[in-house]
């Protein structure tokens, strides 16, 4: 997998991610939508830690610089 994920793109998914567990730790959110926000977070979580999103590449999709 090639990475097609630009820093600016991982930090906005790590404030994300950490914004979906605080409103699920708080109670904001909660039920069926709660698990469906941690499941995102973890999604955003992982794809931001090896720099690949699976949905920009049918699209051809890259927010990092070219090497």
């Amino acid at each position: 997998m090639k990475a097609n994920m630009g820093s600016t793109d991982k930090i906005i998914r790590f404030v994300l991610a950490a914004l979906f567990v605080v409103l699920y730790l708080t109670e904001v959110v909660t039920g069926t939508w709660g698990i469906v926000l941690l499941v995102l977070a973890g999604v955003f979580v992982a794809t931001s830690l090896i720099s690949f999103c699976p949905l920009y590449a049918p699209f051809g999709l890259r927010t990092c610089k070219r090497s």
